[in-house]
This record gives C-alpha cells, sequence and structure tokens, in this order.
C-alpha cells in the first residue's frame, strides 16, 4: 500500500485490507474510490455504507468516516484523492460562474463512467495535461451526479486560441505544460481542454501524446531502438512508453519492430 503522488493537488492509492483498515479519521480532498473485490464497509454521516465489486464510493473533503471489511475475506480498492481548489476551478470552467463543490448526497453509486475514470488514473503519466484531463474528468461526472448543479453551459469556441494551442502541440515532441498552453492561449487549462475536445474529439494531452507515439513509430521504422525513440519522444522511461505504443497500437513497440524486420 504505497500512495502515488502526482502532484498539484493528486494522489493515487491501491490497497488490500483483510482486517479493519483504518479508524475514524477526516481528508481535506475528495477521495473518490472504486471497490475492486470483496465488500468494503464504513460508517460515514451517521450510517454504516457498504460498496461491492465496481460501485463507487465518493467521500467528500472534511468528512469522517472509517473502513473495515464486510466480509471474512477482506476487501480491496483504488481511489484518487483531488484537491477540492481544483475540482471547484473545473466545474467553474463548465458552469461558467464561481468555483463550486459538487455534492454528491450518496456515498456509495453505481457509475460506470465515474469508475472507468478512477482506474484510468493509474494509467496515466505524471504529466501536466494528463492531470489536468482527470481532474475535469472528475468534475464533469461529479457534477452531473450532483442534480442540485446547473446544466452546463453551451461551449463557445475560441477558434483562435484553439489554432494556437494546437500549433503547439504539433510542434512539440516533449511534455508540454499546462501553464504553457494558458500563456499561448489565454484561456484557463479547464476552459482549454473544454472547447478543445468540443472543437477536436478528444483532450489536449490525448492529442499531444497520439503526436508524439506517431512521431516515435517513424523512429522506429527509421530504425531507432524503443529505448531511443521514448527518449527521443518525452516519455518518462521505456515502460512507460510502451505501455502507451500498445495501448495505441495494439502491440509493443518490440514487436512494431519485429514486424518491420
Amino acid at each position: 500500500m504505497q500512495p502515488r503522488r502526482l502532484g498539484e493537488g493528486l494522489e493515487l492509492l491501491r490497497a488490500w485490507f483483510g482486517c479493519r483498515a483504518f479508524s475514524r479519521h477526516r481528508h481535506d480532498t475528495y477521495a473518490v474510490g472504486v471497490t475492486e473485490a470483496g465488500v468494503q464497509t464504513f460508517d460515514y454521516r451517521g450510517r454504516v455504507e457498504h460498496s461491492t465489486p465496481g460501485q463507487v464510493v465518493v467521500l467528500h473533503p472534511d468528512e469522517q468516516h472509517d473502513g473495515r471489511p464486510g466480509t471474512e475475506g477482506g476487501f480491496g480498492y483504488r481511489i484518487v484523492y483531488v484537491d477540492p481548489a481544483r475540482i471547484g476551478a473545473a466545474v467553474a470552467a463548465l458552469q461558467g460562474g464561481p468555483p463550486q463543490l459538487p455534492f454528491v448526497r450518496d456515498p456509495v453509486v453505481d457509475d460506470a463512467t465515474l469508475g472507468a475514470a478512477v482506474r484510468e488514473a493509474f494509467e496515466l503519466p505524471d504529466e501536466p495535461l494528463a492531470r489536468d484531463a482527470l481532474v475535469l474528468r472528475l468534475a464533469q461526472r461529479l457534477a452531473r451526479i450532483d442534480r442540485s448543479m446547473p446544466a452546463p453551459r453551451p461551449c463557445r469556441l475560441d477558434r483562435p486560441a484553439l489554432a494556437r494551442a494546437r500549433a503547439l502541440l504539433d510542434a512539440r515532441l516533449d511534455v508540454v505544460r499546462s501553464t504553457e498552453l494558458e500563456a499561448i492561449t489565454g484561456l484557463s487549462r479547464w476552459e482549454l481542454a473544454r472547447q478543445f475536445r468540443a472543437c477536436h474529439g478528444t483532450s489536449p494531452y490525448r492529442y499531444s501524446l497520439l503526436r508524439r507515439l506517431t512521431a516515435a513509430r517513424r523512429w522506429l521504422e527509421q530504425g531507432a531502438a524503443p529505448g531511443e525513440a521514448a527518449l527521443l519522444t518525452g516519455f518518462a522511461d521505456q515502460p512507460h512508453f510502451t505501455r502507451m505504443f500498445r495501448s495505441a497500437y495494439g502491440v509493443t513497440p518490440g514487436r512494431y519492430l519485429a514486424w518491420l524486420r
């Protein structure tokens, strides 16, 4: 049970407990987790709650809770901790108003979209655009679950700003920072991500990732080794490059090289 800190108010944890997991405590973050095995039982807001595999647990900042197995077999889960200020800022971009924190009345929900976001968080690299995409995705879903929040405002596109963002992503084969995109577009990272998806059908992170993978594939075709291709296209290490390459193309870089030969 080793937490993975992504920085900028994000932390990931995957754990298994065969006995009482933890006593009553509070977080200063949102905690959004997916039960993977067994039954997760916890006291929250004066009630005993149970979460079974596939269900999502949403705990709000500064809310007391504990955790224990609901059956003799123990339980396993993975969870994302998010700074509420980042959720509030993302919701503000979606709603077009001041920052708001979504309130999920039922702490255990059946929400496949939110569960998928939590699971996929564990495959993300520690890159600024990847972190922003995760926060925006979580904020969108939490706001949707909170039925008291207004509907998202219509997405109006700042096409010159989007063109500048796309040009930068096209030109770079290394990691692009959110602050760089904010500087050249004049949009917040959340507003940019929202508009970019509406215009291009994907997030700035995915767009950048696929440009880099395309370049890496060309380096392989020109005879570069996988490690060299990873370095030339800004991936943190070869295992990360291999995971992303296989996710995009269905084969590992090594297998792709074997096909080329």
